[in-house]
């Protein structure tokens, strides 16, 4: 983070010029509308498929770190790769919640892809809406990092808790406040109609349960929206740095997730090291807020954050997949006997 005190309006600096800004809003709204071209006639995922777009996905937000860090220099660099890293990590938890939704309402193979896009495009939405609240806070707010950070610890907490009584991985459909609000708004088929949201029964307009699933999707993205775009504040105070590494965090989504849909369910440390992730920009933030009123105070700077993210990731990866190494075994057996 830069060694920057409480901005003032006239004082917040971003790289996004107003150019900037129209280019890269232009280009995200035409890769999502890319994407539901693609999706447009619905169609089971091939791994081939998810591959070749989870790599375009990943090779374009690089790329684009890359020009960052050419053109306005290795501190923005960093906290650009840093917080898009942050971002993607927060994002495979977001999948592995859409994995148990789209499980729960027994989503269709051939629909699944067009719930995630209506989820991402959402996502979008509402992270925008955030990023600018989060900007106006940090310009108005003496104590926004404080507040910022102690989201952040509230979240590890939940997090935390929530691994440890393995809340995370149950969804009940009929106790989503949005489902039971749509129920009672209007009838719901018990039957898909392809990516139909309504059809006439009766006489009547009724819900499709693709309708419920993808307001479910939408109702989590809130969540979500919540504790990403404080994290991502705790790497960079550049709104246009945040609102980028937040699109291409999620503009990838869909293909990640046909790719890791397998491996989602071994990643079974996963909550405990986004837990740790977020204590830890969490304290940043807090030292940074601390440092303003106290210059003494020391602050972590943004590459030993990159570290520190890196290091969690790669222990949680490496436990996971040792913890669940005879699930994996027993998986490959059952290929092997159907062959």
């Amino acid at each position: 983070m830069t060694e920057l005190s409480y901005l003032s309006a006239a004082e917040l600096s971003s790289v996004g010029t107003p150019t900037l800004w129209a280019v890269t809003i232009a280009g995200v709204l035409a890769l999502l509308v890319l994407d539901f071209l693609v999706t447009r006639k619905p169609h089971e995922v091939s791994l081939k498929e998810a591959l070749g777009w989870s790599a375009f996905y990943v090779a374009l937000p690089l790329a684009f770190g890359a020009w960052v860090w050419g053109r306005y220099g290795s501190e923005q660099g960093v906290q650009y790769l840093t917080g898009y890293l942050v971002e993607k990590s927060l994002s495979v938890d977001n999948l592995f919640v859409f994995m148990l939704l789209l499980a729960a309402f027994a989503v269709p193979a051939v629909l699944a892809q067009r719930v995630l896009l209506y989820g991402i495009a959402g996502a979008l939405v509402l992270r925008a809406i955030f990023i600018a609240l989060g900007a106006a806070a940090l310009q108005t707010l003496d104590f926004a990092f404080l507040l910022f950070a102690l989201i952040l610890v509230a979240t590890a907490v939940k997090l935390l808790r929530d691994a440890l009584t393995g809340h995370e991985q149950e969804v009940d459909i009929d106790k989503m406040r949005s489902v039971r609000l749509l129920r009672k708004v209007m009838p719901v088929v018990d039957e898909y109609h392809g990516p139909k949201m309504t059809v006439r029964r009766d006489g009547r307009r009724a819900l499709t349960p693709f309708a419920l699933v993808v307001v479910a999707v939408l109702a989590t993205d809130v969540v979500f929206a919540v504790d990403s775009v404080p994290a991502v504040y705790g790497i960079t105070e550049d709104p246009y740095l945040v609102f980028a590494t937040n699109a291409f965090a999620l503009l990838g989504l869909r293909a990640l997730y046909f790719v890791l849909h397998a491996a989602l369910s071994r990643l079974v440390h996963l909550s405990y090291g986004l837990a740790a992730i977020l204590a830890f920009i969490g304290l940043k933030l807090g030292l940074h807020w601390a440092h303003g009123i106290w210059p003494g105070v020391p602050q972590i700077p943004t590459l030993a954050s990159l570290g520190v993210i890196i290091g969690i990731l790669v222990i949680v990866t490496l436990t996971s997949l040792r913890a669940t190494r005879d699930r994996a075994t027993g998986e490959e057996a059952v290929v092997a006997e159907r062959r």
